[in-house]
């Protein structure tokens, strides 16, 4: 079977494992510039609804080299691959930056290659902002839900990762902290440090005691 965004091994044992890339910045609700390599969240939403209802995909494999974009999108894609019945495994590679950190993370298991970064930082918001309490109150609120989602869905507790957010001294203009493939595991922000060969080794391994449990 040969389907496009899909991995088949051709043997005896064959896994059909479907490959979602997320790269560039992830469009939200604004469509950004053509110059810009983006994801936009409405052709993925569907597309994980379609997988989740297709029984000949047994597992989902998300790449990640992103620079983050829009937080609603961002999260709404996480929360979909978060409650999906299927095994997931996601890769980063390259960068899991900002709203990219809740996707690396929304998957049953989490790899990072070694020279990949993400970076942790408080929510930032571009264009004009009414200066007034409500508007600091709201960015807390949605501050709290990308930080509950990221504890809930890793080994890191909400302490931890606002000590990371708000560490000053290593962004030149922000603040926040930057962390590479082994220190990204360290921290339980991540699971493992691993390679495209270690992600699809345990999406099959997840596929296999699936197929078990379900038998069973």
């Amino acid at each position: 079977m040969e389907q496009k965004g899909a991995i088949t091994e051709a043997n005896s044992k064959a896994f059909n494992i479907h490959c979602l890339s997320i790269i560039g910045q992830i469009e939200g609700h604004m469509i950004l510039p053509p110059q810009d390599k983006a994801t936009k969240y409405e052709y993925i939403l569907p597309q994980l609804v379609a997988l989740e209802q297709d029984d000949s995909v047994e597992g989902l494999l998300v790449i990640l080299n992103t620079a983050g974009g829009d937080v609603e999108a961002g999260l709404a894609i996480a929360e979909m691959i978060a409650g999906m019945s299927k095994p997931t495994v996601s890769l980063v590679l390259g960068g899991g930056h900002s709203i990219g950190v809740p996707l690396a993370v929304s998957a049953d298991y989490s790899f990072i290659a070694k020279s990949a970064a993400m970076t942790l930082h408080p929510l930032r918001m571009n264009g004009m902002v009414i200066g007034v309490m409500q508007t600091f109150d709201y960015f807390n609120k949605i501050q709290d839900r990308i930080v509950g989602f990221i504890s809930d869905h890793s080994n890191i507790s909400k302490e931890d990762f606002n000590r990371l957010m708000l560490k000053t001294g290593e962004i030149a203009n922000d603040v926040g902290s930057i962390v590479f493939g082994e220190a990204a595991v360290e921290c339980g922000l991540i699971d493992s440090v691993g390679s495209l060969r270690d992600a699809l080794g345990k999406l099959k391994e997840l596929i296999a005691a699936r197929k078990v449990q379900k038998e069973g």
